[in-house]
């Protein structure tokens, strides 16, 4: 291992490449502090090149690599096992927005930029990156692309896979597939950037991406609006795609429980509200004109609302910071979960239309299981994503709660199996869940996986136990 870091350091300098134990610590954790690994070496390269080499050297030694971005993954998806062997290949000195073409609606971005970088870039080329997640500031675009991150604006503009046109790879060969093409069409043989797109680092490293860009909305309508129930939620989704769906941009569920403990631990968080709900919704419209006329719609749809009782009360954001206050109150979600206890946390997709059968069946049946949790169900009602996560009894400590957490997941996704749903539906598979891969995808399917990975990694080097069991 000596030998091959030194090789390393030879291509990435000194600035590019960590051992200390006190320097590496920090990427040998996952974000929400399940797991810790050890790893001999953080490798940092500066570009694709340098990239392409190291991955060459861990070839042909054969060395493990965990590729990593920001670290935020929900499911350790960016972290090494505790054997020391695993070499961390961080792109965060990657990080170059390489071209923005305001009349194509693309740019070409390194996989170190984070997501909000992105986000300023396109904004400053007057264009939108309608990628929007909770973690935009730290997680970066390689690993967004990597584990085709959602996020709040999928209703509207799709995964991160729906926003890709080229990617540029490196193999665990080190050889580099540049499919930087900027095409709307292009229909000559296999989509190959799809295969890396969700495939969370287990078949190659992304080095940059061609990503969509849309034509930036001018006028926003936001509300945040009480609601008795669920499936009053869902009936307030209904109106508002029945109103004109082209408006829509986003529409998020909220739990009261969820909502108290953003309130009990966010610093700044007020509800605008005359009282607390039950449930929550945030509905935000979004056009690039500026006489769209959404506040109006929104009027209209709430209105008749309240007056049927689907809607008890709502609030409509009359500033950009407002709007971004409101919007603090469901991004704040899984930070103040984190600091209220242990939750265990699932990101489970079913149909729309099934989503208060989930949340209602979901919950009982985890009461059921453990006395005393708590369910706190927030997050994409408008695209049937929904994160329900279970937080600790009050009574309880947080290791006993953590250590029913495969009991728990499948409690909730027995649910979800039964309402024709997904037990991952924008988080990925990571190293927390590949042991439910067998029985939801087996057979053909998880069989063919394993074939297009032994074909692209034949040495399964590239991010050893994630995804696949």
């Amino acid at each position: 291992m000596d030998a091959v870091l030194d090789a390393i350091r030879a291509v990435v300098g000194a600035a590019g490449l960590l051992t200390d134990i006190a320097d590496t610590a920090p990427y040998a954790e996952d974000w929400r502090r399940l797991y810790q690994g050890r790893t001999p070496a953080v490798v940092r390269p500066a570009d694709t090149e340098q990239l392409a080499a190291v991955m060459r050297l861990c070839s042909e030694h054969r060395i493990a690599v965990v590729p990593q971005g920001g670290n935020t993954s929900m499911v350790a998806g960016a972290t090494p096992d505790a054997d020391n062997t695993q070499i961390v290949v961080s792109t965060s000195r990657m990080n170059r927005v390489r071209a923005i073409d305001p009349v194509d609606l693309t740019m070409t971005v390194e996989a170190g930029v984070t997501l909000k970088a992105a986000q300023l870039a396109a904004a400053e080329a007057d264009c939108l990156l309608p990628l929007s997640i909770s973690s935009e500031g730290s997680a970066q675009i390689g690993g967004v692309l990597a584990t085709n991150a959602g996020g709040n604006n999928t209703l509207r503009y799709g995964n991160a896979r729906d926003l890709v046109l080229g990617l540029e790879v490196v193999l665990p060969d080190g050889q580099v597939w540049n499919g930087l093409r900027r095409l709307r069409k292009d229909n000559t043989g296999y989509c190959l950037r799809q295969l890396f797109v969700g495939s969370e680092g287990t078949l190659g490293i992304i080095a940059a991406g061609v990503l969509k860009l849309a034509p930036r909305p001018r006028e926003y309508a936001v509300a945040l609006c009480a609601v008795a129930s669920v499936e009053a939620a869902l009936a307030l989704f209904s109106r508002f795609q029945s109103h004109d769906p082209g408006q829509v941009q986003a529409f998020e569920y909220m739990s009261g429980m969820g909502m108290s403990f953003v309130q009990r631990h966010i610093p700044g968080a007020k509800l605008p509200l005359s009282a607390p709900a039950a449930h929550y919704c945030l509905v935000e419209l979004a056009s690039p004109r500026l006489d769209a006329g959404l506040r109006a719609s929104l009027e209209t749809v709430l209105e008749a609302a309240l007056a049927d009782g689907t809607v008890e009360d709502a609030a409509i954001a009359e500033s950009e910071a407002q709007r971004a206050a409101l919007w603090k109150l469901r991004e704040e979600h899984a930070e103040a979960q984190k600091r209220e206890g242990a939750s265990v946390k699932n990101d489970v997709s079913v149909p729309v239309s099934r989503v208060p059968e989930l949340i209602r069946r979901a919950t009982a049946a985890c009461e059921a299981l453990i006395p005393g949790i708590r369910a706190v169900p927030f997050g994409h009602m408008g695209d049937g994503n929904i994160h329900f996560n279970l937080e600790q009894p009050a009574e309880w400590d947080g290791a006993r709660f953590l250590a029913q957490d495969h009991a728990i997941m499948d409690t909730v996704n027995a649910v979800v199996r039964d309402l024709g749903g997904s037990f991952s539906a924008e988080h990925g598979v990571g190293r927390l869940k590949p042991y439910m891969m067998a029985d939801w995808r087996g057979g053909a399917e998880l069989a063919l996986m394993r074939r297009i990975k032994d074909a692209l990694d034949p040495r399964g080097i590239m991010n050893p136990g994630k995804v696949l069991p």
